[in-house]
């Protein structure tokens, strides 16, 4: 017969949160990620997050860790980090039609990438001569759960790699 104290039974259930930090993808203004202009985003049908409308055609990865996706069209990418959060970095909206035209990438699925690294060159010009929206949106798709809590940077003006613009706190049981 195994006799568990009172103690190591309370150590069991003890909770710990995870913090992550995402940093700006580009430069650009900071916009909640409700003001997007899809409500596929701004409804947070996919997790919650933010959005940059940017300045520069560089588009960094937010987080260190390894690549679950890379869309064929180059307009998407997938990256879950050492502690489980799952981002997706989304290069504009409705830009999955343009099949690759406009954006720059050698990533591949199963990379490892680190904060700040380059994911895509985007043609912003292309992409406005197509009539697509240039905001990139930047979303946990895996913390839609009470575990989580977010924390949104109020500037408005991020620069890529540098700034923190969003906190993700998790909840996690040891």
């Amino acid at each position: 017969m195994i006799m568990l104290s009172k103690n190591s039974a309370q150590e069991t259930n003890v909770e710990e949160t995870i913090k992550t930090e995402l940093y700006a993808v580009t430069d650009g203004k900071i916009i909640s990620i409700e003001d997007v202009k899809d409500p596929v985003f701004s409804e947070k049908m996919m997790g919650d997050g933010f959005a940059i409308e940017p300045t520069s055609e560089s588009v960094l990865s937010p987080v260190s860790g390894r690549l679950f996706q890379v869309a064929d069209a180059l307009h998407a990418y997938g990256i879950v980090t050492d502690k489980g959060i799952e981002v997706l970095v989304h290069i504009g909206l409705d830009t999955v039609t343009l099949r690759g035209q406009g954006f720059k990438s050698s990533l591949k699925i199963g990379m490892l990438v680190k904060r700040g690294e380059l994911l895509a060159t985007v043609d912003f010009d292309y992409l406005i001569e197509q009539e697509k929206e240039l905001t990139i949106s930047v979303v946990i798709i895996n913390g839609c759960s009470d575990l989580y809590r977010y924390e949104l940077n109020p500037e408005a003006k991020a620069l890529a790699g540098e700034t923190i613009v969003l906190t993700v706190f998790k909840k996690t049981g040891k």
